[in-house]
């Protein structure tokens, strides 16, 4: 059995730091929550923060910016189902968050998430005018998942795929 606890973003990005297998921590977050087995074990975490994007930063919105577990059955279903549900207690109307190309997204629509968009693979952010370092998740595809908060009987606006 998988049991959500609430996680310091400490403790949440050192996992990241150790499962993570194409990214690493996050800059911040808003909360950050952890999936503990019935023997206390820690076998997946999430961090929920503002959108990445700044079109969807509209003060409603939340993105699950990473989520890591140890392959234990049923835990990012479980994740992704509360930071949902911790999300729009806090008056959050939707959250977002990215699979690469080639993740199926069981795990979201298990738990109500839709796919609301596909985006292309980038060449990255590197430019002359503003040098980056290469991050390896460059020419990788991505699918935009969603899910809404329903507001007087009616979804919410939704992301344009």
């Amino acid at each position: 059995m998988i049991t959500i606890v609430p996680m310091p973003f400490r403790e949440a990005c050192a996992y990241i730091d150790r499962v993570h297998r194409h990214h690493k921590r996050p800059q911040g977050h808003k909360f950050s929550l952890g999936a503990v087995t019935g023997d206390g074990r820690l076998v997946g975490v999430a961090i929920v923060g503002r959108p990445v994007a700044r079109a969807y930063d509209d003060g409603f919105t939340v993105e699950v910016t990473r989520l890591a577990t140890d392959g234990t059955p049923n835990s990012c279903s479980a994740l992704y189902g509360a930071a949902w549900r911790t999300a729009k207690a806090s008056g959050h109307r939707r959250a977002l968050t990215y699979t690469q190309e080639g993740e199926s997204g069981a795990s979201l629509r298990a738990v109500g998430w839709r796919r609301a968009a596909e985006r292309p693979a980038r060449a990255g952010w590197d430019s002359p005018s503003r040098p980056r370092r290469t991050l390896g998740t460059e020419q990788v595809g991505r699918t935009l998942w969603e899910i809404t908060a329903k507001a007087a009987g009616k979804s919410s606006a939704s992301i344009r795929p």
